[in-house]
């Protein structure tokens, strides 16, 4: 019998339809799909949905070891052991699909949630380690942030690329994509080419929060390695420099989603004062959120300087405004 995808019925004053895309989820410690913070902020988001009845679905990974599971050697020092999970409750959908990375055929299986599992909004968890897969291929959703470079690259790509394509092949029309932090930044570039390379058309629709306040955990990496992996579909890399503003042949993740983007989020008000120190300079951020500056003042005040651009503080992206 095929999967036939029935969520509950939204709330009337939630009409806009969202999705909602995380490298990591922290539902239950059932499911080892987390590391973190940024898993149980994610996690959160999906219980809160379930009960508000918000129209919102879930993409993240199926991890088939997960980030760690803590043991203790003899001497009782702590190691990090990696098992081979396995989950009943996950339904088979019996979808499986092609993405391209690094110019070969990856198939991506996707596996169901239901609300009522964990009381939390629909939910899919995507993963290339199938039969349908070579040794390589099937290692890409083995762990949670690989230390592999090519591999964390690929990662992104299924989330993204993988994401975004399944959403199409369910037939579910997405009225905004939220990238919770820069890790599956190629569905910026699968909306891009979906709907005729306008940059204009993607901004409409995506949103974005930016998680980490240091400029060296925010991910980035050489463009030729990026071109080399089909990070961007068949855009050319030319197009993509300009259109993504590339400086210096490194593209980062965050200053990359901020520029794709209709709005961002920070995840607390001195988050969102820190993150504008950190990137409120850079230009053709978030465009629908900036903000003017006022060209005169009255008589005998200060003239105010108004930053361009302004992180607003954490809040949910997918309510009836669509804002």
């Amino acid at each position: 019998m095929s999967f036939q995808f029935q969520p509950y019925a939204p709330a009337a004053e939630f009409s806009t339809q969202a999705a909602y895309f995380s490298m990591e989820f922290a539902l239950d410690q059932a499911l080892k799909t987390y590391s973190g913070g940024l898993g149980f902020l994610a996690g959160s988001h999906m219980r809160s949905a379930y009960e508000l009845k918000q129209n919102l679905i879930g993409i993240g990974m199926l991890w088939s070891y997960g980030y760690y599971d803590q043991g203790r050697n003899e001497d009782q020092t702590m190691r990090a052991d990696f098992r081979l999970k396995s989950y009943s409750f996950l339904e088979d959908t019996g979808l499986v699909f092609p993405i391209t990375i690094h110019g070969a055929e990856v198939k991506v299986k996707a596996l169901y949630l239901a609300p009522d599992t964990f009381g939390t909004a629909p939910m899919f968890f995507l993963t290339t380690d199938i039969p349908e897969n070579d040794y390589i291929s099937r290692t890409i959703t083995h762990y949670l942030y690989d230390a592999d470079t090519a591999a964390r690259v690929a990662q992104s790509m299924v989330l993204g690329i993988g994401g975004g394509k399944l959403l199409d092949l369910l037939g579910v029309k997405m009225d905004t994509y939220h990238l919770n932090e820069g890790h599956g930044l190629p569905l910026a570039f699968y909306l891009y080419e979906k709907h005729g390379r306008s940059l204009e058309e993607v901004q409409k629709r995506l949103v974005f929060t930016t998680h980490t306040p240091e400029l060296a955990g925010n991910e980035e990496h050489p463009m030729q390695l990026l071109t080399d992996m089909t990070f961007f579909g068949t855009v050319p890399a030319d197009e993509i420099r300009r259109v993504a503003r590339v400086e210096n042949e490194t593209l980062n993740y965050t200053l990359t989603a901020l520029r794709f983007s209709r709005k961002a989020n920070a995840v607390s008000k001195v988050h969102g004062q820190v993150a504008n120190e950190m990137w409120g300079h850079y230009e053709g951020i978030c465009p629908s959120s900036r903000l003017p500056t006022p060209r005169t003042a009255p008589t005998g005040a200060t003239p105010s300087c108004t930053p361009p651009w302004k992180l607003t503080t954490m809040r949910p992206c997918w309510h009836a405004s669509g804002s």
